[in-house]
C-alpha cells in the first residue's frame, strides 16, 4: 500500500512507566488469538455428529480467558499507553486488533452452542447479545480504522504484505455467523429480517474486502518468497474467512425461514451449497499448501511463537463450514470431513496451549523482543 505519512519517531518511555506493571508491557492484541482458538473448540465440537463430553467447559475456560485478557489489556493501556499508541502504528501488530472482535465473537457464539447448556438459556442469550454488541463493534470500526492507518500513518514497505491483513476485514465475518444465531430471539417481522439482512452485509463486506487483500498476499510469496520462519503459521489465516464465509452463509439459510419471504429464503439455501462447496474445494487446497509450508518452516527450525495460534481458529471455521454443508446436502464425506478437521484442529490447540503455559511460566513470552 501507499505511504503518505511517515510515522511519528519512537521515543524512549519514561523508566516509571517501564517498571509499573512491566509483565504487561509487550501484551499485544494477538493474544486474543489464544481466545479464539479455544472457544472454537468447543463450537465445532459442538456440530459434530457425536457427542464430545466437556465442551461446556472448554466454553467457560474461553469466556474466563477473555475475561483475564481483557483486564490485562486494560491494564496494557493503562501503564504503557506509549507502548499501545506504538502498537497503533506498527504496521505488524495494528491488523490483530481485529482478534479482539473475533475473540467476543467466537465466545458469543459458544454461549449459545454450548453455554446454555452450563449457565442456562436466560442467562446464554442475553450474554450472547452483549457480546455479539460489543465484538461487532470493535470489528467494524477495525475494518475501517486498520486499513485506514495502514494508508495514511504507516510505513509499510514494499513487499511486506501479510496473511495478517486479513484479520481486521474477517471479523465482520465472525459477526454474520453469530447474528443468524440470534435471529430465532427477535419478535418475527421487520427485527428478524433486519438481523438476517445485516448480517448478510457484513457478510458481503467482509467477502469483497478479502478478495482485495488475498491477491497481494499471494503476490508478495510469488515474488519474495516464503515468509519469515516465525510468520509462517499466519498462512492458515486465509482460511479463515473461507471457512467462516461458509459458515456463514449456512447458517444465514438455517434460519432465513420465517424471517424472510420464502423465496429469498429458499435461494439462500441454494446459495450457501453452490457457494460453500466450491470455497471449501479452495480452502482444503489451500491447507495443504500452508501444510506443506509449516512443514519446511519447521524443517529450518521454526521455533514456537504466539503465531502458532493460526493453526487453530481458521481450521475450526472449515470444521464448521465442512459440518454446515452436511447439514444442508446431507452428503456423509462433510461430516467425515469436518471430524478429521477437528482431530487437526484439537491438536494443533494441544500443541499451542501447551507451548503458551510454558512461555507464561518462564516470563519469556511476555519478554521484550529480542532485537535483531
Amino acid at each position: 500500500m501507499a505511504t503518505i505519512a511517515q510515522p511519528r519517531p519512537r521515543t524512549q518511555p519514561p523508566v516509571a512507566a517501564v517498571r509499573r506493571r512491566p509483565a504487561l508491557r509487550h501484551l499485544g492484541p494477538n493474544w486474543y488469538a489464544a481466545v479464539m482458538g479455544t472457544a472454537i473448540i468447543a463450537n465445532a465440537g459442538a456440530g459434530l455428529p457425536f457427542h464430545i463430553p466437556g465442551l461446556q467447559v472448554v466454553w467457560a475456560l474461553a469466556l474466563a480467558m477473555l475475561v483475564v485478557l481483557l483486564a490485562a489489556r486494560a491494564g496494557h493501556w493503562l501503564h504503557h499507553r506509549d507502548q499501545a499508541r506504538a502498537h497503533l502504528l506498527d504496521p505488524t501488530v495494528a491488523p490483530f486488533y481485529g482478534c479482539l472482535s473475533m475473540a467476543f465473537l467466537a465466545v458469543g457464539i459458544g454461549s449459545l452452542s454450548v453455554g446454555a447448556d452450563l449457565i442456562g438459556e436466560a442467562a446464554a442469550v442475553p450474554l450472547a447479545w452483549v457480546l455479539y454488541g460489543v465484538g461487532t463493534l470493535i470489528g467494524l470500526v477495525a475494518a475501517v480504522a486498520v486499513p485506514y492507518l495502514m494508508v495514511a500513518r504507516h510505513d509499510v514497505a514494499p513487499g511486506s504484505a501479510s496473511p495478517v491483513w486479513l484479520l481486521p476485514v474477517v471479523a465482520p465475518m465472525v459477526s454474520a455467523t453469530l447474528g443468524p444465531l440470534l435471529v430465532p430471539h427477535l419478535p418475527a417481522g421487520q427485527a428478524r429480517e433486519a438481523l438476517l439482512l445485516g448480517s448478510y452485509a457484513m457478510f458481503g463486506m467482509s467477502l469483497l474486502a478479502t478478495l482485495v487483500i488475498l491477491p497481494v498476499v499471494f503476490s508478495r510469496l510469488i515474488h519474495r518468497g516464503a515468509l519469515p520462519l516465525f510468520l509462517t503459521p499466519t498462512l492458515f489465516l486465509v482460511l479463515g474467512p473461507l471457512g467462516q464465509s461458509t459458515t456463514a452463509v449456512n447458517k444465514l439459510a438455517d434460519v432465513a425461514t420465517g424471517a424472510i419471504d420464502a423465496t429469498y429464503a429458499n435461494g439462500m439455501g441454494a446459495f450457501a451449497v453452490l457457494y460453500g462447496v466450491p470455497v471449501m474445494g479452495f480452502a482444503l487446497m489451500w491447507l495443504a499448501l500452508a501444510a506443506a509450508m509449516a512443514i519446511r518452516a519447521a524443517r529450518r527450525g521454526m521455533g514456537f511463537a504466539m503465531t502458532w495460534w493460526a493453526f487453530t481458529f481458521p481450521v475450526g471455521t472449515c470444521v464448521t463450514g465442512a459440518e454446515g454443508l452436511a447439514r444442508h446436502t446431507g452428503l456423509h464425506a462433510f461430516d467425515w470431513l469436518a471430524v478429521a478437521l477437528y482431530a487437526l484442529l484439537v491438536t494443533a490447540w494441544l500443541v499451542a496451549g501447551f507451548h503458551t503455559v510454558r512461555g507464561l511460566v518462564s516470563g519469556k513470552l511476555l519478554a521484550a523482543p529480542v532485537k535483531k
